[in-house]
């Protein structure tokens, strides 16, 4: 019988074997080591958070779609990096992505995403949220020491409830793009450019205006 999820902070000593050489070994490699940072098995997460308490490490959990990756998300990721010693990061898979956001989203595919995030600075972990998984499994596999969310995630009751069960706290981040994902999309569509891009010159035999 597997043991229950760990509490926030607390050790647990009985950690699968080979987990501690693992969380040694790769994880905290600079190099992204996508074959090792992408775990889909919730309970295997469960025990490499166990390994990492076991170290004395604070752990991160935060969840997004990163489609098309941008500088507000790596500035985001950078910022949730900061709580704790270990980030874990939650990426949207294409179902999930689509029944929220409509039949023509996410523009990249899961996998791609998946190995996009493995490249950001910081992130240790990454794992897929899908369509049928129960509401939280992530944060009850990981039980994290910090939950990191922007504003629009969480209502008062959640995270009071996600504070007496599942994590440490929750810290809320402000979104950090200057364009979102969905907009900058629509420029591409439109043939827009950028807020801060100066039109191009005319093509060839048009005349400007």
């Amino acid at each position: 019988m597997s043991s229950a999820p760990a509490t926030p902070g607390t050790f647990q000593p009985d950690v699968p074997p080979g987990t501690l050489a693992l969380v040694n070994s790769g994880l905290f490699a600079d190099a992204s080591n996508f074959e090792l940072r992408f775990v889909p098995d919730y309970q295997r997460i469960t025990a490499i958070v166990q390994a990492l308490r076991t170290l004395g490490l604070k752990v991160v959990l935060t969840s997004g779609s990163f489609d098309i990756i941008h500088e507000g998300h790596s500035m985001y990721l950078e910022a949730a990096r900061r709580f704790g010693d270990f980030l874990i990061v939650g990426l949207d898979s294409d179902a999930k992505i689509r029944d929220r956001k409509g039949p023509l989203r996410p523009a990249v595919p899961e996998m791609e995403r998946l190995r996009m995030v493995t490249h950001q600075r910081g992130v240790g972990l990454v794992t897929l949220k899908d369509l049928d998984h129960e509401r939280w499994g992530l944060i009850k596999a990981v039980r994290p020491d910090v939950l990191v969310a922007t504003a629009d995630t969480y209502g008062p009751g959640e995270i009071a409830e996600l504070e007496e069960h599942y994590c440490g706290r929750v810290e809320v981040l402000e979104r950090m793009a200057m364009v979102s994902t969905s907009a900058r999309l629509r420029r591409i569509q439109l043939g827009l450019p950028e807020p801060d891009e100066a039109p191009g010159p005319p093509p060839a035999g048009q005349a400007p205006g």
